[in-house]
Formats: structure tokens, sequence, C-alpha cells
């Protein structure tokens, strides 16, 4: 079968080539890969050395962002072929730490959980891929191609269960959502605010389209520039820039009592004075909460097929933006053009 093989951090080392299939194991499911979703993960694996390769290997199999339909399922398994699924990243640590041991490895606090794609497992980049059915994720038939959304939606569904939990600290029902970032998770962050039935605003840097109708037609109020052109003090912020300054910022932003959700990762590593004293008085005097939050574990992956399902489908379909095939497969598909939103790759093309 082809997969997409890297070597992290030497972007000349991308191929696309005959691996062979893995060793199937007792009770795990064989799925036909259809697509893959393509993030800033990915290019850091391939450009800045991020990621591990799985032990006694010199290549990893790149993608954590699945889509596949399932060719053959052990008996008893709760799959059967056909079924369209998509497949959890992270793995729990082999010791397990408590988080781990009680299904919570997106919390894992020994740092030795391994993930698909990115740390010492191979991903789901191939043409075929095996999975143990504990960690495989059943999606709505309808959604077919959006399936592959579910991964970012899973980052999102965690946010959102942290935020809930956080809202109840004070007799104060949220109105507002500011989502800074209008990516991919932005947007679906967005999605999961007016799912919520909140006040949704978005803001980015610059309002090129499909983005800013892609916001409009969520119901929500799409912002351009700067933190100062959202003329808006939400009760919720949820940042998917990564921007220090920005996030900074955000203390600033923010009503009294409200809840601030950083889940973006910058790779720049340039240094820029922030006045943490000021932003500690407002965080302290206003009651403000600023917290961060990383990948999904099981719960947040089947709210996050839940909350799939329950968008429409037309606008879901608009976020994915552009599909590459696997037999051409570049490092330059790891790039987005201006007028991208989500680029996936085809598997079987």
């Amino acid at each position: 079968m082809k997969a997409i093989t890297v070597v992290p951090g030497d972007p000349g080392q991308v191929r696309v080539e005959e691996v062979q299939d893995a060793k199937p194991a007792q009770g795990e499911l064989l799925v036909e890969g259809l697509l893959l979703g393509l993030c800033g993960t990915d290019a850091d694996i391939v450009e800045e050395g991020y990621g591990w390769v799985p032990p006694g290997q010199q290549r990893l199999l790149l993608g954590h962002e699945s889509l596949g339909s399932v060719r053959d399922a052990p008996p008893g398994s709760g799959f059967a072929p056909g079924d369209l699924v998509a497949g959890i990243v992270r793995r729990p640590d082999p010791v397990p730490c408590e988080p781990c041991a009680h299904g919570s490895w997106d919390f894992c606090s020994n740092g030795r959980y391994t993930e698909r794609g990115i740390k010492e497992l191979d991903g789901y980049g191939s043409q075929l891929w095996r999975i143990e059915p504990e960690y495989a994720i059943k999606l709505d038939p309808r959604l077919g191609d959006c399936g592959v959304l579910l991964e970012p939606a899973s980052v999102l569904a965690k946010a959102w269960e942290q935020i809930d939990r956080f809202v109840t600290r004070a007799p104060l029902r949220p109105k507002t959502v500011l989502v800074t970032g209008a990516g991919p998770i932005g947007l679906l962050a967005a999605l999961m605010g007016a799912q919520r039935a909140l006040d949704v605003h978005v803001l980015d840097v610059n309002g090129d389209e499909p983005k800013a109708q892609l916001v409009k037609d969520l119901g929500a109020t799409f912002h351009v520039g700067s933190l100062d052109d959202a003329e808006v003090t939400p009760e919720l912020i949820v940042d998917t820039t990564g921007h220090g300054p920005l996030v900074f910022d955000l203390t600033g932003k923010v009503a009294p009592s409200g809840v601030i959700c950083l889940t973006g990762i910058a790779s720049d590593s340039r240094r820029t004075p922030v006045p943490l004293d000021e932003s500690n008085k407002e965080m302290v005097l206003e009651n403000t909460v600023m917290f961060g939050s990383v990948n999904a574990n099981r719960r947040n992956f089947e709210q996050a097929a839940e909350a799939l399902a329950d968008a429409d489908l037309r606008w879901l379909r608009r976020l994915i933006t552009r599909k590459v095939p696997l037999s051409g497969f570049t490092p330059e598909f790891l790039h987005k053009r201006p007028e991208d939103v989500k680029v996936v790759v085809d598997l079987q093309a």
C-alpha cells in the first residue's frame, strides 16, 4: 500500500512510498483510508523536527486527522464493513499515570503518552490502516468527507466541555463568545458556540473569503483587524492563534468573571514584551479564568461526532477547500493558499 512517510525536520525526506501493511493484531479493525486532513502540526513535524519516529524505525508515517471505511471487523467489535470511522490520536502511557488510567490520556501527567502520526506511533496517512476498536469512532454516514474534520472538532469539543465547567463557578449565564482566529479550529469553535445559542463573534487579521462568509452563515459576526476592532465585551473567549501578545491583551477584553480558553500554539519564537503585572491585576480583580486545552479523549471525540452530525452539512463541506492526491503529495501541500480553509489528502488518488 502507499503511504506518506517523513523524517521529522527534513522536508527533503517526504515520500509517498510503498510500505508493508501493519501486522494484524487480534481484535483490530482493518480500515481503508479515504481522506487525511493536514494541519500546522504536520508542517511542524516535517519542517521543524517536532514529532518522534516509532522505536526501531527510521521514518514516521504521517497523519493524525483521519477518515476511513471499515473493510474488516472482528465479531463483537461493534463495527461492520462499510462503517465510516475516524481514529483517536493519543494513546495512554504504559505506566499508566493516574489520568491515563482513567481514560483521560489528554491530561497525561508524565508525558509518556504516544500519538499516531506524531509521537512514536505511525499515523493514518496510508491507503490501509489498522486500529483497535476502542480507539475508533463510528461516524454518521451522512457526513461523508466531512468526517475528516472529527479530530480538529474533538479539540474544540474538549475546550467547550472545560469552558462549560468553569462558567458554573459564578451565577452568570454567558451570552457572548469571541473567537480569535478564523482557521479550521476557529471556525469549529464558532460552530459549537452557535450550537450553544451564544452570540458568536470571530476576529481575524484579514477579511479573506471564504472565512468571512462562513462566519456570517453561522449567524455570527465577523471582525477584521486588531482586538480593538472587535467592539464587543464577551464573557467567553476562545483563542486559536497562540499569538503571545494577543493572549495577554485578552485579559483586558473579557468581561468580569469571564473565561479565556487557549487552544493555539505559535511556532514563532520571537520575544515580545508584555505587561504581565497589569494582566495579572486585571485577572485577579475581575475573577478571570485563563486556561489551556490540548488534545482530546474518547468522550470528546464522541461529542465532536455529535456536533458535526448536528451541523449544516452544506456549511461543513465548505470548510474543505482543497483536496490533493496522495500520489502527487509534496511538502508544498502543508502550506495553505490564501483561499484555503482545510486541505485534505485523497488517499485513494
